[in-house]
């Protein structure tokens, strides 16, 4: 399932400017591996809670 949340991190990264604003700033700090499982974490995080609340996604919630 990790690996699951990396490639959505490596998808969102590439397709949300958001995203990519976070990643950078990660990335910037550590490095590109920290970066990206930290990005993981928030998605699961964030699936976590939609599946719990049974609310839609909002990106603007998930990098306020």
């Amino acid at each position: 399932l990790a690996c699951s949340y990396v490639e959505a991190a490596h998808f969102i990264i590439r397709h949300c400017p958001e995203a990519h604003r976070f990643y950078q700033r990660k990335k910037a700090k550590t490095n590109g591996a920290l970066a990206t499982k930290a990005l993981a974490h928030k998605l699961a995080r964030a699936s976590f809670y939609m599946v719990r609340n049974q609310v839609p996604f909002d990106k603007d919630k998930l990098f306020a």
